[in-house]
């Protein structure tokens, strides 16, 4: 564990693991806040901030004068019925300011044509320019809780394109299954590359559990973090159903991660990669939201034991975003404007939904 973590991270991540490792079964009573203060040594504030995050992100729930309760479920995926039907709120469009600030914007790509010069001109390796590469890995490290190297990254003009690189990679032969409702971008790319789409409705906390457990898809694409049109952000326990489908069998999950960067909790928002433990977890994210759309610039992270395949069989295809908005994108997330402005952003909305 980094050193270098604030203390409420570090209770968090301890408590999660004690969670999900069965040391307090579903249903059973944390102990109290100013208990597990004393105990560890922690203000008040920080123990508050930990429990705020378990509850925010599905592992615990507070319930009025009676305290904290494990709500993390991990034998329950298959079997649990599914709840009835609700109404999901609609995500709601960025407005202008959350824009990225254009003054940031230029004088970064007066530096890069600056710095680089006529080397804009050349071609971009095929996976991609290698400092932007560096530049996603250390961000992912730092924000996403995505451990990967630079050689795991593959830069691809935006979430439509790698949607059909991952199908050239994995095979048109398969079925995919998709979240309904879900992005239509994500059926129509992947029905035009021929291959069947198999639509699993979602629930409160993610696709339902009959559905999941009843597909015959061997790919499975989903947008944890908050599912467009619906809003709903797959809990705790439903992202470990997620890995649990796909640790059975020759199966993937494609973490489509889009717009993740705007969560309001008070830690990156937990990655269904960094949870796998086996080599079948795909994530894709892009910059359309965080700088701009008309940046057609998208990534895809392979764990390590796909690269290798991923190269044999779609490493010829030639990136087509320009080495200009690479080397603009790496320039942002290195001088700190990228980060800078995610949290100006967070910051808003946090106070916004006070």
């Amino acid at each position: 564990m980094r050193t270098d973590k604030p203390e409420y991270l570090k209770l968090y991540e301890f408590m999660r693991d004690e969670i999900t490792r069965g040391a307090w079964p579903c249903g059973s009573k944390l102990p109290s806040r100013r208990q597990t203060a004393l105990d560890r040594g922690l203000s008040a504030i920080t123990v508050e901030h930990s429990y705020e995050l378990l509850c925010q992100e599905g592992y615990a729930e507070s319930r009025p004068r009676s305290g904290y309760f494990v709500a993390y479920r991990p034998g329950d995926g298959f079997a649990a019925p599914d709840a009835a039907p609700m109404s999901m709120p609609a995500v709601q469009p960025l407005g202008e300011a959350d824009a990225f600030p254009f003054s940031v914007l230029a004088r970064s790509m007066r530096r890069v044509i600056a710095d680089y010069g006529e080397n804009l001109l050349v071609k971009s390796p095929n996976a991609g320019c290698l400092q932007l590469r560096r530049a996603l890995s250390g961000y992912l490290a730092r924000n996403r809780g995505v451990q990967a190297e630079s050689e795991q990254i593959f830069i691809g003009a935006g979430s439509e394109y790698l949607y059909g690189l991952v199908v050239e990679f994995l095979g048109r032969e398969r079925r995919f299954a998709i979240e309904d409702p879900s992005y239509e971008q994500i059926e129509r790319v992947y029905q035009s590359k021929g291959v069947a789409v198999d639509p699993l409705p979602l629930g409160r906390d993610g696709i339902r559990s009959a559905a999941l457990r009843e597909t015959s898809a061997t790919v499975l694409h989903i947008t944890p973090f908050r599912s467009f049109p619906t809003g709903v952000t797959a809990s705790a326990s439903k992202r470990v159903e997620y890995l649990r489908w796909a640790d059975e069998g020759d199966r993937y999950i494609v973490e489509d991660d889009f717009e993740s960067e705007f969560s309001l909790l008070r830690k990156p928002e937990e990655t269904v990669f960094a949870r796998a433990t086996r080599d079948n977890v795909i994530y894709l994210n892009t910059f359309t939201r965080t700088v701009s759309p008309s940046l057609r610039v998208g990534y895809m992270v392979l764990p390590k034991g796909l690269v290798e395949r991923f190269e044999q069989r779609v490493g010829f295809y030639s990136c087509a975003v320009p080495v200009f908005e690479q080397y603009l994108l790496a320039d942002l997330i290195a001088s700190g404007d990228f980060e800078r402005h995610i949290n100006r952003v967070r910051r808003q909305k946090r106070r916004e939904s006070r």
